[in-house]
């Protein structure tokens, strides 16, 4: 079990105030590591990092909007300072735009662009030089989706292309960069999603259950534990050998 304990480490978990960043980060303090929890707004931060019941010292929150692209430096150098050094990047925050096509605004595609992709981009440069190039370790844990994998499903009138998109960007970002960074020993890996339910989707749940569900072989959605053992066998050293890896965590869906 020592592969899997993070004692010592520090995450930085972006979009980690609910959902599935959230999940991630508490895998990790229940794992041992420290975290620094990453989004816009400090009150729901607060309430985040209060949930996770951590010993203190072990969490800290850093209210930032990551699509301001001029102020990712400032993120990550305030992140760096929390607890001294950043041993695990979670490029986790992101946005949807749902849209047909040939109506689809730019404003859509830039800001889910900019927040999906570029603005990971930047982080993990500024935490690279920061902290994962000098000392020659570092995790990176890339949450893009099964959705950059395939189109949408006709039937479920889901238009939602800037997203899949970026998710497809963010997967061959990831083995990209785990190529470029391996000499340095450095992991870079993805973890796909399939459908997690959250505060978005609840007034669709009755809908996504009769037209989705079916398509399950496991025969549920995704959980509120469900992505924590993936994401901490990418960020440990379980995982010291795998590198641009995508990891699809779906119950399934993409086997067929």
């Amino acid at each position: 079990m020592k592969l899997f304990d993070l004692t010592g480490r520090v995450a930085l978990v972006t979009g980690a105030s609910r959902g599935l960043g959230l999940q991630i980060a508490r895998g990790i303090v229940e794992s041992g590591g420290r975290v620094v929890l990453a989004a816009r707004k400090q009150q729901e931060l607060e309430v985040a990092a209060e949930s996770l019941r951590a010993p203190s010292g072990q969490v800290a929150t850093l209210a930032c909007d990551l699509r301001n692209l001029e102020g990712i430096s400032g993120v990550a150098e305030s992140a760096v300072a929390a607890f001294g050094t950043v041993d695990i990047l979670v490029n986790n925050a992101g946005a949807t735009w749902a849209a047909p096509f040939v109506d689809y605004p730019l404003e859509g595609w830039d800001k889910v662009m900019t927040l999906n992709i570029t603005a990971p981009f930047r982080l993990t440069q500024e935490i690279g030089r920061r902290a994962f190039l000098p000392r020659r370790y570092g995790k990176v844990l890339n949450i893009a989706s099964i959705g950059g994998l395939r189109g949408n499903r006709a039937d479920l009138a889901m238009h939602t292309i800037a997203y899949n998109t970026s998710k497809a960007a963010m997967i061959n970002f990831t083995r990209a960069l785990a190529t470029e960074w391996g000499h340095y020993g450095i992991n870079v890996n993805a973890i796909c999603p399939g459908f997690f339910p959250s505060r978005m989707s609840e007034a669709l749940m009755a809908r996504i259950e009769r037209d989705l569900l079916p398509s399950v072989p496991l025969g549920r959605f995704g959980g509120e534990e469900d992505l924590m053992g993936p994401a901490i066998f990418l960020v440990s050293e379980a995982s010291r050998h795998v590198t641009g890896q995508c990891l699809n965590v779906d119950g399934g869906v993409t086997a067929g």
